[in-house]
């Protein structure tokens, strides 16, 4: 009996908010107390998108499979499918957080990036959390900084604190 083989790709992991999702239009939801993240998810279908971001995806999508890993919830899948397509991305599986899962985002991301490469050969990892970045880089992956957007302390404290994009 001949045991077939599956065969690797590679693939590109690309960060939605920060990377080509531009969210600064919706952060003071989260910057005060008590913190809104309905309203902060709810306006996820307005993001304006980050062209340097979008230029980078691009590019990485027309030499490998394209992986878009999102700390947002998974209740948002419908909104971020649809905005990634009317945005006119490259497709590719969207990888989303639990809905009950508020993980740091390093933690979440690099637990996923280890179920992605376990199949596929991860060429390039792409997020605009020094913390996510750092821990995909010490993890042996092959990373980089999207400092195209400003990334205000409240952003940080909702992907480091909060586990929450």
């Amino acid at each position: 009996m001949r045991l077939r083989t599956v065969e690797r790709v590679s693939v590109a992991v690309f960060d939605i908010d920060g990377v080509v999702a531009d969210v600064r239009h919706r952060v003071h939801f989260v910057e005060g107390r008590p913190r809104d993240w309905g309203r902060f998810f709810a306006g996820a279908a307005a993001d304006p998108l980050s062209e340097v971001g979008a230029r980078w995806a691009r590019k990485a999508a027309a030499e490998h499979d394209l992986v878009w890993l999102t700390g947002r919830p998974e209740r948002l899948r419908t909104v971020t499918t649809r905005w990634l397509g009317q945005q006119g991305l490259p497709p590719g599986r969207l990888l989303m957080r639990g809905d009950r899962d508020y993980r740091p985002a390093r933690e979440y991301k690099l637990d996923e990036l280890r179920k992605v490469a376990a199949g596929d050969d991860i060429v390039v990892f792409v997020d605009d959390d020094p913390a996510v970045v750092a821990a995909a880089a010490a993890a042996g992956f092959t990373a980089s900084l999207a400092t195209w957007l400003p990334r205000g302390a409240a952003l940080a404290e909702a992907q480091e604190r909060a586990g929450r994009t």
